[in-house]
């Protein structure tokens, strides 16, 4: 269902230029792994870090970030446990988007997938993905 609704809201986008806003967070384990996600929505090839939008009215970057992991993962950490890395500004998708990328350290490597995430890992490099296509967002947080 996901899927099949991501061409409209995309066409919505260039049409309407809405202004969102949006979280994406690089999770790590203590001994430096990071998680990456492959969405079951849009782009499923692509490796990308867990996300997505919020209401800056309703909840912050920080927030937004620990739901989002809850929400895709359920992962639980506190909004307190994030820092943020880096915000933007992009109009990649036909919409005014501020992006910000927050990091944390999660305290164990369990993780269930929700129905948003189709393939979730834990990754020392990125190279362990081979030639698999990556987000922009992912490549920057690592950089």
């Amino acid at each position: 269902m996901l899927r099949a609704g991501s061409p409209f809201a995309q066409l919505w986008f260039r049409i309407r230029r809405p202004t969102t806003f949006g979280v994406k967070a690089l999770v790590r384990q203590a001994d430096g792994r990071f998680l990456a996600v492959r969405h079951s929505y849009a782009d499923t090839r692509r490796w990308a870090l867990p996300g997505g939008g919020y209401k800056p009215t309703r909840e912050t970057p920080t927030e937004a970030a620990a739901r989002e992991l809850r929400e895709e993962l359920s992962i639980a950490l506190p909004a307190a446990a994030f820092t943020v890395l880096d915000t933007t500004v992009t109009t990649l998708e036909g919409k005014h988007d501020t992006l910000t990328i927050l990091t944390a350290v999660a305290p164990s490597d369990a993780f269930t997938l929700s129905p948003e995430i189709a393939e979730a890992r834990w990754l020392t490099d990125l190279d362990e993905l081979g030639d698999a296509p990556l987000s922009r967002w992912l490549v920057r947080a690592l950089g």
